[in-house]
């Protein structure tokens, strides 16, 4: 039915047929065409057989529009389809179709006739519609004429006239009663009189009160402007001024009051408590978490209106004053001094309302303030609070020119206790992402820097950090209010709370690259200059072979990067992305979040960034802990940690780490609530591998985005130092020159661990254990042993390779990595001829043979220049052929050898030129050394 009453409700002389055709094509009831209406009409139907036909059609057809009958005769259909069945239902669905369009089209051929009459009548009550909006028009256009020119001009002029006639009379009656009640005032009646007109005065007196108190919340000029000409003419300009700021107090009180209660009874619900007889400051403890923002923003919204009343009345005195101070006609000093006095005095007076307003607004505030605690509040909203109450103080200094002490006091306490808990609680987090961290990259773009996080976007906008960020949005979207003070800007409507919840930039960080590459298209870009080569062989078009070793280290880009890269240079060509972790990027944010912390509230900067460099401090110290502590360190003499990072290794275990937490019976102390305990990697990081080189790709990734994350504080330097205090600054340099600056110090013994197993130095020990040192010819081959290590080299090499194919190896951590390795081999060579029994002068030139043909195989492999510790083998076998006294000055000015390296040169090497006595002497030398360890 609802199809036949919207056909029927189409516009247009049309026919049936014609209003059938304008049918949308979405309606589930098929209208027959002109030609099937017309076989329809000819075909003799019974109307009873007819009828019998849409009686069998099933109820659910007449349900509603967005019945949807191909989905409801599919599942009728049975699980084995019968062509024969299909067929006859088919058919028997086509009658019933034909049943209905043929009713349909009887009914609409019916009904034409009315549908033409009735369509007919709406138009001709369109066309008197149309002719009364334009009678109304004119006769609009012909009532403002008469109204300008005539009810305006005459009629208002004869109003005008009325009212002075009438105001004459009441001056000449005014005048009789004053004269009558000064020369009858002996009689009862005129006494009576007095009295009335007294009551009169003190009820026009009270109503005067009452719309003077109007003001403090809506500042109306017209309506200020009578009630201060009804003071004046009473002459109590003075004792209005004196009910006015007593208003004011009243107006700041009730509505702090009514705020609050609307919030606490709202959130009580039916509670029977009775709010309304609480005081303020006990009405503030019963705020809910959930309310405590919009009540203080309401709060603070309901006082910037009574602040803009008081503000807006000062300007009013101020502009009426300048328009009063025309020259005063002789002989009325006495009025002049009068009105000098009370100008004077309402000036002083409203002067100093604005510091008592001020200091009434700051003590409510702060009640509601610390009325809560808010250590529990969620970053964001804490960060709202503060932008709150610093675009309220900041409409303090507008307003009187006040710091704010007690607000800035108010809201530091609340700090301290929020930020003291938050930061312990993102420590405790920082553990547990290290604990769970597994070390594995986190892809990001190439151009990734800090700036792209949301939690930085404050820094790109150039403001004072005292300024709230919704002061800031104000200031940087509208160039042109930049220097309006905010009772300039919202003098007429607004209010500035109304923007303090600044919603997160629509554009979405786009910092992560896909699959680890920026994009497929940059990957494809990266071979397509050196593939499309066609003299380049096959082979190499898939891979840089390195002519010297065969190893295919790395991916290639084109023929110039490869005769320009280093061969210590394991970076994936596709990608020199910053290596970070998902942790990294966690405690970068963390960061941003404290630094917007600290860019809202600097009186507690400090606290804010001594809580920052204990983020890096952990950070460190559980890289430092997972892949860099090791007992060897200091029988390697290699130095591999300074003095430093020692220092400041010990700083952060002795401040931070709590080393107690799993003994037994050691509660918590208030020094151990400031500690964390020290965390545990993870046990899907496996560092025992030999095939993974010990979990090299583990340590690159956790020592390089240590690095990173070095760097990005030292970005932050001058950002963090403008914010710290005077006081202060050398906590912030101390932490940057002692802490930041050893991050990559961790390098050497982070990797000296994997240099140290990589290459089996114990086997080339064993091998020269066994070459026979004291020969009578000179040897053109070097020995064996030589060969074995270069081998390791080599090995070492095609692993460092395969590892570079998973995470970028940067050419400092492989310089580290070769120079440890380098070192490692020096010294065990160094090792080696320190156990020789005998050795000959030939022998000796074996050695240099040896150590000369290392040489120059190890620097086919590796950039690093100069051969570390080249020195430190040549000088020793150089030493072999010292005299008596030469020994004795090399054994004091050579201490980096061992007591056992330099007794071998004395027993081996002059044990067969000088006497017993001279080789006691040396060997007493060496005892007497107090060397220092390294």
């Amino acid at each position: 039915m609802q199809k036949i009453k919207s056909l029927m409700t189409r516009q247009g002389l049309k026919s049936p047929q014609e209003s059938m055709a304008d049918l949308s094509p979405v309606e589930n009831l098929r209208i027959p065409s002109k030609e099937e209406l017309r076989e329809l009409r000819e075909q003799p139907i019974d109307p009873l057989a007819e009828q019998e036909i849409i009686d069998s059609i099933e109820e659910i057809y007449f349900s509603n529009d967005s019945f949807d009958m191909v989905q409801h005769e599919l599942e009728k259909l049975p699980p084995e389809l019968n062509l024969k069945e299909l067929e006859e239902y088919r058919d028997k669905l086509k009658r019933q179709q034909a049943a209905v369009s043929k009713k349909v089209a009887d009914l609409i051929l019916e009904k034409q006739p009315s549908y033409v009459k009735e369509l007919e009548r709406v138009t001709a009550l369109q066309t008197n519609l149309q002719l009364a909006a334009v009678i109304c028009t004119n006769a609009r256009r012909q009532l403002s004429v008469a109204k300008e020119g005539f009810t305006e001009a005459s009629l208002g002029l004869l109003a005008n006239q009325r009212r002075r006639q009438l105001l004459t009379v009441k001056c000449v009656f005014f005048f009789f009663i004053t004269s009558l009640l000064l020369t009858f005032k002996h009689y009862s009646c005129i006494s009576e009189l007095n009295s009335k007109l007294q009551d009169t005065l003190e009820q026009i007196e009270e109503q005067l009160d009452v719309a003077l108190s109007k003001t403090c919340k809506h500042f109306d000029v017209s309506h200020y402007t009578k009630v201060q000409m009804a003071y004046t003419l009473l002459g109590k300009t003075q004792t209005a001024m004196d009910q006015l700021h007593m208003h004011f107090t009243q107006a700041i009180h009730n509505t702090v009051f009514q705020v609050v209660l609307g919030y606490v009874e709202l959130c009580a619900g039916n509670a029977d408590t009775k709010f309304q007889k609480m005081q303020y400051k006990d009405l503030c403890t019963h705020i809910t978490l959930d309310s405590y923002i919009p009540c203080l923003t309401d709060l603070c919204k309901a006082l910037w209106e009574v602040m803009l009343s008081y503000h807006r009345t000062m300007q009013w005195h101020e502009k009426h004053d300048k328009q009063e101070s025309t020259p005063i006609p002789v002989g009325s000093s006495n009025m002049s001094d009068e009105l000098l006095v009370d100008r004077s005095y309402v000036k002083k007076k409203l002067e100093h309302g604005l510091t008592r307003i001020w200091q009434d607004v700051q003590l409510k505030v702060k009640a509601y303030i610390l009325g809560t605690d808010m250590s529990n509040f969620k970053y964001d909203d804490f960060i709202v609070v503060l932008d709150v109450i610093s675009r309220l103080m900041q409409v303090g200094e507008e307003f009187c020119g006040s710091k704010s002490e007690v607000l800035q006091e108010s809201i530091k306490r609340q700090s301290i206790n929020y930020f003291k808990n938050y930061h312990r609680a993102r420590l405790e987090e920082l553990r547990m992402f290290l604990e769970n961290e597994t070390w594995e990259l986190c892809p990001v773009k190439s151009n990734f820097n800090i700036a792209q996080l949301h939690e930085f976007k404050f820094m790109g906008q150039c403001r004072s950090p005292s300024v709230s960020p919704s002061r800031q949005t104000v200031t940087s979207t509208s160039p042109a209010q930049e220097e309006l003070s905010l009772f300039q800007q919202y003098i007429q409507e607004g209010n500035p709370f109304e923007m303090h919840i600044e919603h997160k930039d629509e554009e979405t960080e786009d910092v992560l690259a896909s699959n680890g590459y920026e994009s497929d298209e940059l990957e494809k870009s990266v071979y397509q200059d050196y593939d499309s080569d066609s003299d380049v062989p096959e082979e190499l078009k898939q891979d840089y072979v390195d002519e010297q070793t065969g190893d295919v280290p790395v991916k290639s880009v084109s023929r110039e990067t490869i005769r320009s890269r280093k061969k210590s240079d394991y970076n994936l060509s596709k990608s020199n992305a910053p290596i970070l972790t998902n942790t990294t990027l966690n405690v970068i944010r963390l960061v941003g979040k404290y630094m917007q912390m600290m860019n809202i509230l600097k009186p507690i900067a400090f606290d804010v960034i001594h809580c920052v460099s204990q983020l890096f401090d952990y950070y460190l110290y559980a890289v430092y802990t997972f892949f860099g502590r090791n007992d060897m360190y200091e029988s390697s003499g290699l130095g591999l940690i300074s003095s430093r990072l020692r220092t400041t290794l010990n700083r952060i275990q002795e401040s931070l780490i709590d080393m107690v937490c799993f003994i037994p019976f050691h509660g918590p102390t208030e020094d151990r609530k400031e500690k964390v305990p020290s965390p545990h990697l993870s046990q899907l990081v496996v560092l025992t591998n030999s095939g993974t080189l010990y979990g090299l790709a583990q340590r690159v990734v956790a020592t390089e985005s240590l690095v990173f994350l070095a760097e990005q504080f030292e970005s932050l330097q001058s950002h963090l130092d403008t914010m710290m205090p005077a006081a202060k600054k050398p906590f912030l340099q101390q932490f940057y020159s002692q802490t930041v600056s050893t991050a990559s110090e961790l390098r050497k013994p982070i990797y000296w661990i994997v240099a140290a197993k990589a290459i089996d130095y114990e086997q080339m020990l064993l091998m020269m254990a066994g070459v026979k040192w004291d020969i009578r010819e000179i040897m053109s081959q070097h020995n064996v042993y030589v060969d074995v290590l270069l081998k390791e080299f080599e090995q070492f090499n095609t692993r460092l390779g395969d590892v570079s194919r998973h995470v970028r190896i940067p050419l400092p951590v492989s310089n580290v990595l070769w120079e440890h390795c380098i070192r490692l081999a020096n010294r065990t060579l160094v090792e080696g001829y320190a156990n020789v029994k005998k050795c000959s002068n030939e022998g000796r030139a074996l050695m240099q043979l040896d150590f000369q043909q290392f040489l120059m195989k190890l620097e086919k492999l590796t950039d690093l220049r100069p051969i570390p510790d080249k020195e430190f083998v040549e000088t020793y076998i150089k030493a072999y052929y010292l005299t008596e006294n030469d020994m004795e000055q090399f054994i004091k000015n050579h201490r980096e050898y061992s007591m056992k390296q330099l007794a071998n040169l004395v027993n081996v090497c002059l044990g067969s030129h000088i006497n017993k006595k001279a080789r006691q002497k040396l060997l007493a030398a060496i005892d007497d050394i107090d060397r220092p360890k390294r």
